[in-house]
């Protein structure tokens, strides 16, 4: 998620994979946000649906088969030390078959299930926004 020389927010997407109750993570080894924990996702390529960009990403990180998605929020990272801003459009499933596996292993180190009450820190903002959704509507 590279932002170089742009002056605007790029647009990312992410996706927040649930199974059992427990969140899909991977530990980032880019910035922005390096050593940090985080759904899958990326940028949106250009002409490309956020809800299909999410999918992409997630099958490419984990190599999972997402079937389906639905919208979950938005989140907004502006990182001032790594000139990074983006605002992402983050979707739930837990419609996919497959078991995780690290798929890109130069931008994430670690991959795994976590409970919704036991996860792994420090979290990157787009998770953090993702656990508050979560949350908020399993409450509602």
């Amino acid at each position: 998620m590279a932002n170089p020389g742009i002056d605007f927010p790029g647009v990312g997407s992410g996706l927040a994979v649930l199974n059992d109750g427990k969140l899909l993570l991977c530990k980032r080894l880019k910035a922005p946000e390096a050593g940090h924990w985080s759904i899958v996702g990326g940028k949106v390529d250009h002409m490309e649906s956020a809800a299909d960009a999410a999918r992409r990403e997630a099958e490419e990180e984990s190599g999972l088969t997402i079937h389906s998605t639905r919208f979950l929020c938005l989140s907004e990272q502006r990182v001032e030390a790594d000139r990074h801003h983006w605002i992402s459009l983050i979707f739930v499933t837990e419609d996919f078959s497959g078991e995780p596996r690290l798929m890109e292993p130069d931008k994430l180190s670690e991959i795994g299930w976590y409970a919704l009450d036991d996860l792994p820190q420090p979290l990157s903002v787009f998770a953090q926004d993702a656990v508050r959704a979560l949350k908020s509507m399993a409450t509602s």
